[in-house]
């Protein structure tokens, strides 16, 4: 079998389980696990025969006409080059590794077989996406995530937040998907196709007439599908899904897809130092803001969303500087580490005996009860706060180290200025994150709270796929000596200043967090049972807990309380209660966007009701009027028709006397 077609084969198998799993999901259960499983693991397996046939060697790039446009053709492409190869790969072991999870997940979910039929789906939406070499049809695997994001997200729809959420997801997704559309007209209209090759082909000719506008458009899409600033807060609100629908989202599809694709059309956003400039800045407020954020959360889902959402930054740092390999090297450890949370998570929560949220404050008892989630988890913490030897530590480093290039003027085509916005602000960021995956396993494993009642054993399928995960969060980052032949070349290796001074930072947020951690734990020790804290600035906080957290179980007489032994609040301080809310951003969207909308729609409403209405209701009473005087003249009385007859001719006969004696005079 050729390459060619083992990655036709790719995206369409996973493809063909939807449709079938769909067809006969409800009337053949049985079949409903094994066309979940079988197709992804397929299309997994030759990911990896992919990878191996392509071997970081030059580009496989084959193409066939579409359809005749009448001006700029789309063809029917693939494109596969390192990045695409290992990517892939990456999407397909995830996407197995979730759908083997959910089997045991959601084994008990009416709705399971149209979950697994929209998880195929997504797959193989997202496949597309890394494979295919044309524009037009990369959009449409694009736009197949953003409505298979829709339904999964509101799995749960019989709760208002799961409802809500994939609203959200929905709208703010497209909110940037407009002018992604717009971007990928104009590049196309400058470059003459649609074709990735023929239009770096064109920007290295200087083809490009509005490289700054493209850019700016494109970026758009970007922030809206991996969760940037200023689109980025659907993300935490779509942990009301389904925790192996997260696990996807996050770690191989959907926020990914924006992070690929701006390092596979890297040279168009190159070709403008005021969209390199764009790009930075916004990278750097997602970082940080999402620290901020993730150290303030009490779910377990939305610190790992919130963290989703600053290490994309990072990738796009790593993009905003020129090194696409170390943003792609950071995807790939990323993932890997983020399934491994994420599915970890799923277990924390199956053990607190809830399908969907769990408030960390209220965790007690978890690691001696799931010890393979314990050391799995655990590990994956350290990978996140990149502490060596673990894959995240490497990865960070490497986007560390080009930034470090980039500020020293090292890097050719790139200001200055952006290398240090993104140095500055990643390491800040490691500082936060270290942080936040410090407080996240202090509160999930050594928590004080009323312990969960004991929900049995959890299923195989759930451990098991935590330990296929910890295997390339553990080996990943020792491959780095060998990958730069699939990454341009360039050395993905730990520079000196930035391994020190990022791990030394590291450290320091997680032992400042560890000592925040005993301080308020030795104070809540004080505080008797039954007693409702409430810090001075909890009050938001737990606002917005109980608006998104409803299926967290609530145990003890302290339920619902503010936790006294959070060091979050303690690190903090009065900033705790903005970025518990997420700074109010979607406060501020409500007052600029959803309110303003919402009073037109209703004067629509009333101009349609009270104006247009009446217009209408008017022009058909006037008629109706007239008809109802007409009816009463028609009696059926005919002595009543000769006398009216009788009395009209009389009144012509004085007409025509009056106008005949008018006109004699």
């Amino acid at each position: 079998m050729t390459l060619t077609t083992t990655a036709l084969l790719v995206p369409l198998l996973p493809f063909l389980g939807a449709v079938a799993g769909l067809l006969v999901g409800r009337s053949a259960p049985g079949f409903v696990r094994p066309l979940a499983v079988l197709p992804t693991l397929a299309a997994a397996a030759l990911t990896v025969s992919v990878a191996i046939g392509q071997d970081g060697g030059p580009a496989t790039d084959v193409a066939t006409r579409l359809t005749p446009t009448g001006s700029i053709p789309i063809d029917l492409s693939l494109h596969i080059d390192g990045f695409a190869a290992l990517i892939a790969v990456l999407v397909g072991v995830v996407a197995t590794c979730v759908q083997i999870y959910s089997t045991g997940y959601l084994r008990d979910d009416p709705r399971y077989p149209s979950y697994a039929a929209l998880v195929s789906l997504f797959t193989s939406a997202m496949l597309l996406v890394v494979y295919t070499g044309d524009l037009m049809v990369l959009l449409v695997g694009w736009e197949v995530m953003g409505i298979c994001s829709y339904f999964l997200v509101g799995h749960y729809w019989e709760t208002e937040a799961a409802r809500a959420a994939s609203l959200k997801a929905f709208l703010v997704t497209k909110l940037g998907d407009v002018p992604f559309l717009f971007g990928i007209f104009a590049l196309a209209a400058d470059a003459g196709t649609f074709r990735i090759t023929g239009i770096l082909g064109s920007v290295t000719a200087g083809g490009l007439d509005h490289p700054t506008l493209i850019a700016l458009l494109l970026l758009a899409g970007v922030a809206g599908k991996s969760a940037q600033f200023p689109l980025h807060t659907w993300l935490p609100d779509a942990m009301a899904g389904p925790t192996p629908v997260s696990a996807l989202i996050h770690a191989a599809t959907m926020v990914a897809a924006g992070v690929y694709l701006v390092a596979r059309l890297l040279p168009v956003f190159a070709a403008s130092a005021a969209a390199l400039v764009v790009l930075a800045v916004m990278a750097a407020i997602t970082m940080v803001g999402s620290g901020l954020a993730a150290l303030a959360q009490d779910d377990i889902k939305r610190v790992l969303a919130y963290s989703t959402v600053g290490q994309l930054g990072y990738m796009l740092g790593a993009l905003a500087v020129g090194d696409r390999g170390a943003a792609v090297f950071h995807l790939l450890s990323h993932g890997a580490f983020k399934a491994l949370l994420f599915l970890g998570a799923g277990v924390i929560i199956h053990a607190a005996g809830t399908n969907s949220l769990a408030a960390m404050s209220r965790m007690s008892g978890l690691a001696r009860r799931i010890p393979d989630a314990y050391w799995t988890v655990t590990v994956a913490l350290l990978a996140l706060a990149a502490i060596p030897p673990f894959a995240g530590f490497f990865s960070k480093e490497a986007v560390l180290g080009a930034a470090e290039h980039a500020a020293l003027g090292d890097a050719q085509g790139i200001p200055g200025a952006v290398g240090w916005t993104v140095l500055v602000s990643g390491l800040l960021t490691a500082l936060l994150t270290a942080a936040y995956a410090t407080r996240l396993w202090l509160l999930a494993f050594k928590g004080k709270g009323a312990e969960a009642p004991d929900h049995g054993p959890q299923p195989v399928a759930m451990n098991a796929v935590l330990w296929v995960l910890f295997v390339p969060t553990v080996a990943l980052g020792l491959g780095a000596p060998f990958l730069p032949g699939w990454f341009d070349g360039r050395s993905l290796a730990p520079t000196l200043t930035t391994s020190v001074l990022g791990t030394g930072i590291a450290l320091v947020g997680g032992l400042v967090t560890y000592a925040a951690w005993r301080h308020t734990t030795a104070l809540a020790a004080r505080i008797p049972l039954g007693a409702v804290v409430a810090a001075p600035d909890a009050g938001p906080a737990i606002a917005e807990e109980v608006a998104i957290d409803t299926h967290a179980p609530v145990y003890g007489d302290n339920a619902g309380a503010p936790d006294p032994a959070d060091p979050g609040r303690l690190l903090l301080g009065p900033l705790h209660r903005h970025a518990a809310v997420g700074f109010h951003l979607d406060a501020v969207y409500s007052v600029l966007f959803v309110r303003p909308v919402r009073a037109a729609a209703s004067l629509v409403r009333f101009l349609d009701r009270e104006v247009v209405d009446t217009y209408v209701r008017g022009a058909g009473a006037a008629p109706r009027l007239l008809g109802a005087a007409v009816r009463r003249a028609q009696t059926g009385n005919v002595q009543t028709y000769l006398a009216a007859l009788l009395a009209g001719s009389l009144v012509l006969a004085v007409a025509a006397v009056l106008v005949a004696t008018g006109t004699g005079a």
